[in-house]
C-alpha cells in the first residue's frame, strides 16, 4: 500500500539525523503532511498540499474513533507519571462518546479539549506532556475532523519522547495508528 511508501520515507528522513538529539529529529510538519498522506489514501481521499477540512468531513467519526485510539495508546505516559489528573482521559472519553452517540455540544467537546491541552502545559516531561495533547486534538475531531491529525501526531512524539528512540515514533506507533485506521476502514466497507 502507499502508506507502507510513506513509512519509507520517514525512515529515510531518519537515517539523515542520526547523531543528532532527539529533539531535533522529529520535524512536526513533514511528519504531519506525511500522516496526512497517508490517512488520504487509506481513506481513498483527494490530497492537495493545503489540509481541506471538507474532504475528511464524510469519515469525522470514524477518524475521532481512531483518534482517540491515538490517543489512549500513550496515554500511559501521562497517566504514570499524573494519576491524579483524569483531564486527557475524560477528554479521549468525550471524543468517543460524540463518535458512538453523534451528541454535539460544542461546550463540552471545547471544555474537553482544553482541559486536555491545559494537562499537557502542566506536565513536566515531553512523553506526557505530548500524550496530553493527543487526547485534546482527539476529542476536537468532533468539531474540526482533520484535528485526528494532531492526535496522531503528538501520539508519535510522545511515543518517541518516551522511548528516547525516533523510530519508536516515526515507525512504529505511526505503523500502529495506521494499522488501528486500516481496520476501522475495513469495518466501515465490509
Amino acid at each position: 500500500m502507499e502508506w507502507i511508501y510513506s513509512l519509507v520515507t520517514a525512515i529515510s528522513c531518519v537515517a539523515k539525523e542520526k547523531g543528532r538529539p532527539l529533539k531535533n529529529k522529529i520535524k512536526p510538519t513533514e511528519v504531519l503532511y506525511d500522516v496526512r498522506k497517508s490517512v488520504s489514501d487509506l481513506l481513498n481521499k483527494p490530497f492537495s498540499e493545503h489540509i481541506d477540512h471538507q474532504v475528511f468531513k464524510p469519515d469525522q467519526k470514524l477518524l475521532a474513533l481512531w483518534a482517540a485510539d491515538c490517543a489512549e495508546h500513550v496515554l500511559p505516559f501521562f497517566e504514570d507519571k499524573y494519576p491524579n489528573d483524569d483531564r486527557p482521559r475524560k477528554a479521549i472519553e468525550a471524543g468517543r462518546k460524540w463518535a458512538t452517540t453523534g451528541v454535539f455540544s460544542m461546550a463540552a467537546i471545547r471544555e474537553a479539549s482544553l482541559d486536555a491541552h491545559d494537562a499537557a502545559k502542566a506536565a513536566k516531561k515531553d512523553d506526557a506532556k505530548y500524550a496530553a495533547h493527543a487526547a485534546g486534538q482527539a476529542v476536537a475531531t468532533a468539531h474540526v475532523p482533520t484535528h485526528a491529525l494532531g492526535s496522531s501526531l503528538y501520539g508519535i512524539r510522545a511515543a518517541a519522547a518516551h522511548s528516547g528512540n525516533v523510530d519508536n515514533g516515526l515507525v512504529r506507533e505511526r505503523g500502529w495508528q495506521l494499522q488501528r485506521l486500516l481496520e476501522y476502514v475495513k469495518q466501515t466497507s465490509a
